[in-house]
């Protein structure tokens, strides 16, 4: 029988793993972007230097916002490192 605890554990590791795949997708289309402004890239992110710095800052709130998430979400399932 599968406890409430393992449960709890399991979901927070899996909302934990959304997290940090949204942190890595926004950051891969913020550097996308700046290689297409350095002329590194074809297509995608920010046209210009203004869109590439706002995208940053907003990157940026989103990545403290996703880590505080990860926290709050790893103490409410009881996970513990290794």
């Amino acid at each position: 029988m599968v406890s409430i605890k393992e449960i709890k554990s399991t979901i927070a590791v899996a909302i934990a793993a959304a997290f940090g795949f949204i942190i890595a997708l926004i950051w891969k289309d913020i550097i996308i972007g700046l290689m297409k402004l350095a002329g590194m890239w074809q297509e995608g992110g920010p046209t210009t230097w203004n869109d590439a710095i706002i995208a940053i800052v907003v990157a940026l709130i989103i990545t403290v916002v996703s880590v505080l998430g990860i926290v709050f979400i790893s103490k409410w399932g009881g996970v513990t490192q290794k």
